[in-house]
Protein backbone atom coordinates (compact mmCIF):
# COMPACT_ATOMS: atom_id res chain seq x y z
CA UNK A 1 0.00 0.00 0.00
CA UNK A 2 1.28 3.64 -0.67
CA UNK A 3 1.58 5.68 2.12
CA UNK A 4 -0.21 8.52 2.73
CA UNK A 5 0.99 11.76 1.74
CA UNK A 6 1.99 13.90 4.83
CA UNK A 7 -0.36 16.31 5.84
CA UNK A 8 -0.90 19.78 5.05
CA UNK A 9 1.24 22.60 7.15
CA UNK A 10 0.31 26.28 7.63
CA UNK A 11 2.32 28.62 5.05
CA UNK A 12 3.38 30.56 8.28
CA UNK A 13 3.68 28.05 10.61
CA UNK A 14 5.02 25.30 9.42
CA UNK A 15 4.69 23.12 12.82
CA UNK A 16 0.98 23.42 12.57
CA UNK A 17 -1.44 21.03 10.70
CA UNK A 18 -4.23 21.80 8.76
CA UNK A 19 -7.03 21.03 6.90
CA UNK A 20 -7.97 24.58 5.71
CA UNK A 21 -7.11 26.88 2.89
CA UNK A 22 -7.31 30.40 1.78
CA UNK A 23 -9.78 30.73 -0.82
CA UNK A 24 -8.05 33.88 -2.62
CA UNK A 25 -4.31 31.84 -2.80
CA UNK A 26 -5.36 28.60 -2.26
CA UNK A 27 -2.19 28.41 0.52
CA UNK A 28 -3.26 25.99 3.58
CA UNK A 29 -3.25 27.81 6.58
CA UNK A 30 -4.00 27.18 10.29
CA UNK A 31 -7.15 29.30 11.86
CA UNK A 32 -4.81 31.69 13.57
CA UNK A 33 -3.92 32.90 10.15
CA UNK A 34 -7.28 33.16 8.04
CA UNK A 35 -9.95 36.25 8.29
CA UNK A 36 -13.72 35.93 7.44
CA UNK A 37 -14.18 37.65 4.15
CA UNK A 38 -16.84 37.82 1.45
CA UNK A 39 -16.37 34.54 0.42
CA UNK A 40 -14.98 32.32 2.62
CA UNK A 41 -11.59 32.92 4.50
CA UNK A 42 -8.52 34.81 3.57
CA UNK A 43 -4.96 35.04 4.68
CA UNK A 44 -4.20 37.70 6.61
CA UNK A 45 -1.39 38.47 3.39
CA UNK A 46 -4.13 38.68 1.23
CA UNK A 47 -6.19 40.38 3.31
CA UNK A 48 -3.76 43.33 3.66
CA UNK A 49 -3.19 43.26 -0.43
CA UNK A 50 -6.84 43.70 -1.01
CA UNK A 51 -6.67 46.55 1.57
CA UNK A 52 -3.83 48.30 -0.44
CA UNK A 53 -5.52 47.76 -3.84
CA UNK A 54 -9.06 49.16 -2.89
CA UNK A 55 -8.83 53.21 -4.32
CA UNK A 56 -9.34 55.79 -1.68
CA UNK A 57 -12.74 57.20 -2.15
CA UNK A 58 -12.42 60.96 -2.75
CA UNK A 59 -15.01 64.06 -3.36
CA UNK A 60 -16.24 65.17 -6.28
CA UNK A 61 -13.26 67.59 -6.99
CA UNK A 62 -10.75 65.06 -6.21
CA UNK A 63 -9.81 65.30 -2.21
CA UNK A 64 -9.73 62.29 -0.41
CA UNK A 65 -13.24 61.76 1.59
CA UNK A 66 -12.64 61.85 5.31
CA UNK A 67 -13.67 59.01 7.27
CA UNK A 68 -14.46 61.30 9.91
CA UNK A 69 -16.15 64.47 8.98
CA UNK A 70 -14.66 66.88 11.65
CA UNK A 71 -12.36 69.67 9.72
CA UNK A 72 -9.79 69.23 12.33
CA UNK A 73 -7.19 71.86 10.18
CA UNK A 74 -10.04 74.54 10.29
CA UNK A 75 -10.28 74.41 14.17
CA UNK A 76 -6.56 74.01 14.64
CA UNK A 77 -6.08 77.68 12.49
CA UNK A 78 -8.88 78.97 15.03
CA UNK A 79 -7.16 77.69 17.69
CA UNK A 80 -3.90 79.14 16.79
CA UNK A 81 -5.50 82.21 15.62
CA UNK A 82 -7.41 82.40 19.04
CA UNK A 83 -3.86 81.53 20.99
CA UNK A 84 -2.04 83.93 19.60
CA UNK A 85 -4.53 86.66 20.48
CA UNK A 86 -4.40 85.50 23.99
CA UNK A 87 -0.88 86.01 24.09
CA UNK A 88 -0.73 89.63 22.48
CA UNK A 89 -3.81 90.50 25.15
CA UNK A 90 -1.34 88.89 27.91
CA UNK A 91 1.40 91.10 26.91
CA UNK A 92 -0.66 94.51 26.72
CA UNK A 93 -2.46 93.86 29.92
CA UNK A 94 -5.43 94.35 27.69
CA UNK A 95 -8.05 92.72 25.84
CA UNK A 96 -8.91 95.47 23.81
CA UNK A 97 -5.50 97.06 23.27
CA UNK A 98 -3.65 94.36 22.32
CA UNK A 99 -1.71 95.82 19.64
CA UNK A 100 0.28 97.07 21.69
CA UNK A 101 1.96 93.83 23.23
CA UNK A 102 5.90 93.15 22.06
CA UNK A 103 4.34 89.66 19.96
CA UNK A 104 2.07 92.11 18.00
CA UNK A 105 5.09 94.55 17.55
CA UNK A 106 7.17 92.04 15.87
CA UNK A 107 5.16 90.04 13.78
CA UNK A 108 2.51 92.88 12.19
CA UNK A 109 3.30 92.65 8.54
CA UNK A 110 4.87 96.02 8.24
CA UNK A 111 6.48 96.18 4.53
CA UNK A 112 9.35 98.26 5.69
CA UNK A 113 10.67 95.72 8.18
CA UNK A 114 9.97 92.75 5.76
CA UNK A 115 12.59 94.49 3.40
CA UNK A 116 15.02 94.28 5.89
CA UNK A 117 15.53 90.93 7.37
CA UNK A 118 12.39 90.63 9.01
CA UNK A 119 10.59 87.66 7.23
CA UNK A 120 8.44 86.38 10.08
CA UNK A 121 6.09 89.26 9.51
CA UNK A 122 4.90 87.76 6.12
CA UNK A 123 3.10 84.69 7.90
CA UNK A 124 3.29 86.07 11.59
CA UNK A 125 0.70 89.08 10.56
CA UNK A 126 -1.94 86.76 9.11
CA UNK A 127 -2.26 85.52 13.00
CA UNK A 128 -2.52 88.24 14.36
CA UNK A 129 -5.74 90.67 15.21
CA UNK A 130 -6.64 94.15 16.55
CA UNK A 131 -8.71 93.36 19.41
CA UNK A 132 -11.64 91.14 20.32
CA UNK A 133 -13.86 92.10 17.51
CA UNK A 134 -11.67 91.98 14.49
CA UNK A 135 -10.67 88.47 15.90
CA UNK A 136 -14.58 86.85 16.33
CA UNK A 137 -15.55 88.46 12.98
CA UNK A 138 -12.61 86.84 10.95
CA UNK A 139 -13.05 83.26 12.99
CA UNK A 140 -16.33 82.86 12.35
CA UNK A 141 -15.90 83.19 8.83
CA UNK A 142 -13.28 81.25 8.75
CA UNK A 143 -15.30 78.74 11.08
CA UNK A 144 -18.23 78.71 7.91
CA UNK A 145 -16.09 78.73 5.39
CA UNK A 146 -13.07 76.70 6.28
CA UNK A 147 -15.88 73.46 7.57
CA UNK A 148 -16.90 73.43 3.77
CA UNK A 149 -13.68 74.02 2.48
CA UNK A 150 -12.16 71.39 4.00
CA UNK A 151 -14.37 68.82 3.56
CA UNK A 152 -14.26 69.36 -0.34
CA UNK A 153 -10.45 69.67 -1.44
CA UNK A 154 -9.12 67.46 1.85
CA UNK A 155 -7.20 68.94 4.77
CA UNK A 156 -4.20 69.17 3.00
CA UNK A 157 -5.06 70.70 -0.13
CA UNK A 158 -7.30 73.15 1.78
CA UNK A 159 -4.33 73.96 4.24
CA UNK A 160 -1.80 74.48 1.60
CA UNK A 161 -4.81 76.70 -0.33
CA UNK A 162 -5.45 78.92 3.04
CA UNK A 163 -1.47 79.13 3.44
CA UNK A 164 -1.42 79.85 -0.47
CA UNK A 165 -3.89 82.95 -0.08
CA UNK A 166 -2.21 84.41 3.06
CA UNK A 167 1.31 84.66 1.21
CA UNK A 168 -0.79 86.68 -1.85
CA UNK A 169 -2.56 88.84 0.73
CA UNK A 170 0.65 89.50 2.04
CA UNK A 171 2.43 90.14 -1.19
CA UNK A 172 0.03 92.67 -2.20
CA UNK A 173 0.38 94.42 0.78
CA UNK A 174 4.27 94.89 0.15
CA UNK A 175 3.50 96.20 -3.03
CA UNK A 176 0.61 98.24 -2.59
CA UNK A 177 0.56 99.18 1.04
CA UNK A 178 4.19 99.61 1.96
CA UNK A 179 3.96 101.96 4.30
CA UNK A 180 0.52 100.47 6.15
CA UNK A 181 0.93 97.94 9.55
CA UNK A 182 -1.62 95.07 8.14
CA UNK A 183 -2.66 92.47 10.45
CA UNK A 184 -5.39 89.64 10.67
CA UNK A 185 -6.78 86.34 8.93
CA UNK A 186 -9.07 87.78 6.78
CA UNK A 187 -6.45 87.60 3.44
CA UNK A 188 -5.99 84.05 3.76
CA UNK A 189 -10.46 83.51 4.68
CA UNK A 190 -11.17 85.66 1.31
CA UNK A 191 -9.05 83.51 -0.47
CA UNK A 192 -11.47 80.82 1.12
CA UNK A 193 -13.56 82.90 -0.73
CA UNK A 194 -12.21 82.14 -4.20
CA UNK A 195 -11.47 78.93 -3.42
CA UNK A 196 -15.31 77.94 -2.92
CA UNK A 197 -16.74 80.07 -5.72
CA UNK A 198 -14.20 77.69 -8.14
CA UNK A 199 -15.65 74.40 -6.34
CA UNK A 200 -18.85 75.36 -7.54
CA UNK A 201 -18.12 76.24 -10.88
CA UNK A 202 -16.10 73.11 -11.05
CA UNK A 203 -19.54 71.23 -9.11
CA UNK A 204 -21.40 73.17 -12.31
CA UNK A 205 -23.65 74.60 -9.52
CA UNK A 206 -24.82 78.65 -9.31
CA UNK A 207 -21.79 80.35 -7.57
CA UNK A 208 -23.98 83.44 -7.36
CA UNK A 209 -24.36 83.43 -3.45
CA UNK A 210 -20.97 83.37 -3.02
CA UNK A 211 -20.24 86.24 -5.39
CA UNK A 212 -23.03 88.41 -3.93
CA UNK A 213 -21.24 87.73 -0.43
CA UNK A 214 -17.33 88.61 -1.95
CA UNK A 215 -19.08 91.62 -3.54
CA UNK A 216 -20.33 92.81 0.08
CA UNK A 217 -17.21 91.86 1.60
CA UNK A 218 -15.28 94.39 -0.81
CA UNK A 219 -17.71 97.19 -0.34
CA UNK A 220 -17.11 96.95 3.04
CA UNK A 221 -13.60 96.77 2.78
CA UNK A 222 -13.61 99.74 0.73
CA UNK A 223 -16.01 101.53 3.06
CA UNK A 224 -14.80 100.83 6.67
CA UNK A 225 -11.38 102.89 7.54
CA UNK A 226 -8.57 100.97 8.50
CA UNK A 227 -9.27 97.31 6.43
CA UNK A 228 -7.01 96.73 4.20
CA UNK A 229 -8.16 96.18 0.67
CA UNK A 230 -5.17 95.08 -1.10
CA UNK A 231 -4.76 92.18 1.73
CA UNK A 232 -7.95 90.72 0.98
CA UNK A 233 -7.52 91.52 -3.00
CA UNK A 234 -4.68 89.65 -2.58
CA UNK A 235 -5.69 87.19 -0.72
CA UNK A 236 -8.88 86.11 -2.77
CA UNK A 237 -6.57 86.30 -5.97
CA UNK A 238 -4.22 83.58 -4.82
CA UNK A 239 -6.89 81.70 -3.64
CA UNK A 240 -9.10 81.70 -6.68
CA UNK A 241 -6.12 81.42 -8.93
CA UNK A 242 -4.41 78.34 -7.24
CA UNK A 243 -7.58 76.52 -6.44
CA UNK A 244 -8.39 76.86 -10.58
CA UNK A 245 -5.26 75.26 -11.37
CA UNK A 246 -6.06 72.69 -7.96
CA UNK A 247 -9.08 71.63 -10.15
CA UNK A 248 -8.99 72.58 -13.88
CA UNK A 249 -5.27 72.09 -14.36
CA UNK A 250 -5.56 68.04 -15.13
CA UNK A 251 -8.30 68.89 -17.19
CA UNK A 252 -6.85 71.52 -19.32
CA UNK A 253 -3.75 69.17 -19.43
CA UNK A 254 -5.62 66.12 -20.22
CA UNK A 255 -4.42 64.05 -17.38
CA UNK A 256 -5.36 60.29 -17.74
CA UNK A 257 -4.76 58.84 -14.19
CA UNK A 258 -6.28 60.24 -11.23
CA UNK A 259 -2.31 60.01 -9.55
CA UNK A 260 -1.15 62.32 -11.87
CA UNK A 261 -3.69 64.53 -11.69
CA UNK A 262 -3.48 65.55 -7.98
CA UNK A 263 0.56 65.82 -8.72
CA UNK A 264 -0.53 68.62 -11.73
CA UNK A 265 -3.12 70.18 -9.16
CA UNK A 266 -0.13 70.30 -6.27
CA UNK A 267 2.15 71.19 -8.49
CA UNK A 268 -0.18 74.72 -9.43
CA UNK A 269 -0.67 75.39 -5.68
CA UNK A 270 2.63 75.73 -5.47
CA UNK A 271 3.27 77.72 -8.36
CA UNK A 272 1.14 80.15 -7.05
CA UNK A 273 2.57 80.54 -3.59
CA UNK A 274 6.11 80.31 -5.16
CA UNK A 275 4.44 83.40 -6.91
CA UNK A 276 3.30 85.17 -4.21
CA UNK A 277 7.00 84.39 -2.58
CA UNK A 278 8.61 86.51 -5.76
CA UNK A 279 6.37 89.19 -5.64
CA UNK A 280 7.32 89.32 -1.45
CA UNK A 281 11.21 89.16 -2.50
CA UNK A 282 11.00 91.72 -5.06
CA UNK A 283 8.77 94.18 -3.56
CA UNK A 284 11.27 93.85 -0.37
CA UNK A 285 14.53 94.28 -2.53
CA UNK A 286 13.18 97.48 -3.92
CA UNK A 287 11.59 98.49 -0.30
CA UNK A 288 15.47 98.08 0.79
CA UNK A 289 17.32 99.82 -2.10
Amino acid sequence: MNPQPPAPTCFRHADRTTGLACTRCGRPACPDCLRQAAVGQQCVECVAQGQRDVRQVRTPVGGPAPTRPTPYVTYALIALNVAVFAITAVQAHSVAANSSSNLFHDWVLWPQAVAHGQWIRVVGGGFLHYGPLHLVVNMFALYVLGRDAETVLGRWRYLAIYLTSLLGGAATVMWLAPNDETAGASGAIFGLFGALTVVLLRLRRSPTQMLVVIGINLIISISVPGISLWGHLGGLAAGTLATVGLLYGPQWLRVRTQETGLRVGWAAVALVAVLALMLIGGAAASLAS
